[in-house]
């Protein structure tokens, strides 16, 4: 399933960037043109991640941001602000936002601060901490691997890459954002890292002759969903 995000602003320039480069990445997005609509449209639908503009007419971003906070909504809060003002900054902090960003933005700072903030979002496990999906079974408190009855052995860097598909079952996970995930903004090694480790996952999962779980998208990255 993917990522829900809520953008409110009043400038329709940065709203329609947003839409276009969020949508790009993969995510699903709605827009409101204020706050009052902001309110309207996060009291209908649950989102992942909220994108505020701060001065916005009708009502401005740090109201909107102390009614989500008093209403329990606790998805993370992006605060998009002109003012560069310590005191600004902490108000925002002290309302319920999680991050701030100020403008004008490199938009890829903006995308880092996303998947930074969707990173904190709870792990959709079950109540024992097992991930599970057709005939595969992760435990994570435990690191094991189990397709069908068949234990599987995993090194620590398969293991993590196989609970990313875990965590996002039949979502399109770019290579980019594959390789921030398990190796980190600075990884330097060789360029088919991850189509090395991809091919050693899948001959691990498939050893019985299973069917492969791990699909590629060409062009877009890999998806954890059965074959059609």
């Amino acid at each position: 399933m993917r990522p829900h995000i809520a953008v409110i602003d009043d400038d329709e320039k940065i709203t329609a960037l947003l839409r276009r480069s969020l949508a790009f990445e993969g995510y699903e997005i709605s827009t409101a043109p204020d706050g009052a609509e902001g309110l309207r449209l996060l009291s209908q639908r649950q989102v992942d991640l909220v994108i505020l503009d701060v001065m916005m007419p009708r009502m401005d971003g740090w109201e909107v941001c102390r009614r989500l906070r008093e209403a329990g909504i606790e998805s993370p809060i992006l605060l998009l602000t002109a003012k560069d003002e310590v005191t600004d900054r902490v108000k925002g902090l002290d309302l319920g936002a999680d991050d701030y960003l100020v403008k004008p933005f490199a938009l890829e700072e903006l995308m880092a601060r996303v998947r930074a903030l969707l990173r904190r979002r709870p792990e959709k496990s079950d109540e024992n901490g097992y991930f599970r999906y057709e005939d595969l079974l992760l435990d994570v408190d435990g690191r094991e691997t189990l397709r069908g009855d068949r234990r599987i052995e995993l090194t620590a860097k398969e293991f993590d890459l196989l609970h990313l598909f875990m965590q996002n079952p039949k979502r399109v996970l770019s290579r980019d954002l594959i390789m921030e995930r398990i190796w980190g903004y600075d990884y330097s090694g060789e360029s088919n890292v991850l189509e090395v480790y991809v091919a050693m996952l899948r001959q691990k999962l498939e050893e019985d002759g299973e069917k492969r779980l791990i699909q590629t998208v060409r062009g877009a990255g890999y998806v954890l969903k059965g074959e059609n």
